[in-house]
């Protein structure tokens, strides 16, 4: 898989400084099981390679970048070390020559458009776009992205949980960089589980999972219309009736004819189903591609292989 479609679907890219080599794979571990396998470990501090290097030896699932890359040497230690692409702040062409002759994969920042017309010439799709809400934040990458409609973007710089969805909103982000989820007093005193939970809760706000509706299977059509009309009276909630299955608000759909699931079927809606599902699958379930639902050429809804309590379970993109 491509290295900027495997940061796209991780969705965040923790941008993280270690003082103490020793921090790394705990930290990197805690960013992993908060739901985040990734890492861009910065050349900020002089344990950057030490860290890069004890990441990738023992945790070598997680996604490894070097952050603040500024010269050839630091090109060639941290590929060395393990990283697999490479960050810049600024775009410097004789950086990027030098990493493309390398086959290393590099996101260089840009700041204005003629940054990336250079990085155009460079013949880069991505770049990473620095220091980002100082510098106009969304409203300038949409601006920026009118003329340049090829060039996607890495937004890094101010990024927090609150406007993290707005960004990803934009399709031509896509992913951002942040540290919020790695304050510098959690790692100072090694709180990794304080580090796990703010990662968890960036993913959860970045997936945006909910239960859209609960599908119920009546098993006829005179048992679908009792259903539906006893859920309606309890809720108050209006019936809407359509050929196949009573809508009862928009909370339940009480299905008229054999459907999936032993008992019926639950729709999570999420930003996403590209990245929920990717998302999931490091979790451990599986999907059944025969189910995906395509809709103007964009996947709209995808089943779980497997019933979880005898019920179906579908992703429902919002």
């Amino acid at each position: 898989m491509e290295m900027i479609e495997k940061l796209s679907l991780a969705g965040i890219v923790p941008v993280i400084k270690v003082e103490d080599a020793a921090d790394a794979v705990p930290l990197c571990k805690a960013l992993s099981d908060g739901g985040l396998p990734v890492a861009e470990i910065t050349f900020r501090s002089d344990a950057a390679e030490e860290a890069i290097k004890r990441v990738h030896a023992e945790l070598p699932d997680v996604i490894l970048g070097a952050g603040t890359v500024l010269t050839k040497d630091q090109v060639d230690r941290a590929v060395a070390a393990g990283a697999t692409y490479i960050v810049s702040p600024g775009l410097n062409p004789e950086i990027v020559r030098y990493c493309q002759e390398k086959n290393v994969p590099i996101v260089p920042g840009t700041a204005n458009p003629s940054d990336i017309e250079v990085a155009l010439s460079l013949g880069l799709k991505t770049v990473k776009f620095f220091p980002a809400e100082p510098l106009g934040g969304l409203k300038l990458i949409k601006a920026m992205a009118a003329p340049y409609g090829g060039v996607t973007f890495l937004p890094t710089g101010g990024v927090n949980e609150q406007n993290l969805n707005e960004y990803l909103s934009f399709p031509k982000i896509v992913a951002c960089g942040g540290s919020w989820m790695v304050p510098a007093d959690a790692v100072s005193t090694k709180d990794w589980k304080r580090i796990e939970e703010l990662t968890r809760s960036a993913v959860n706000k970045m997936l945006g999972l909910e239960i859209r509706h609960v599908g119920v299977n009546s098993g006829s059509v005179e048992q679908a219309h009792k259903d539906a009309e006893m859920f309606s009276k309890l809720l108050g909630w209006p019936l809407d009736e359509h050929q196949n299955a009573t809508f009862v608000g928009a909370g339940f759909e009480v299905m008229k004819i054999p459907f999936r699931g032993t008992h019926g079927h639950i729709a999570v809606a999420c930003n996403s189903i590209k990245r929920a599902r990717w998302h999931m699958e490091r979790r451990g379930f599986v999907f059944d591609d025969s189910s995906a639902i395509m809709k103007d050429g964009k996947l709209r809804a995808i089943y779980l292989k497997d019933e979880i309590a005898g019920f179906a379970v579908h992703l429902l993109q919002k």
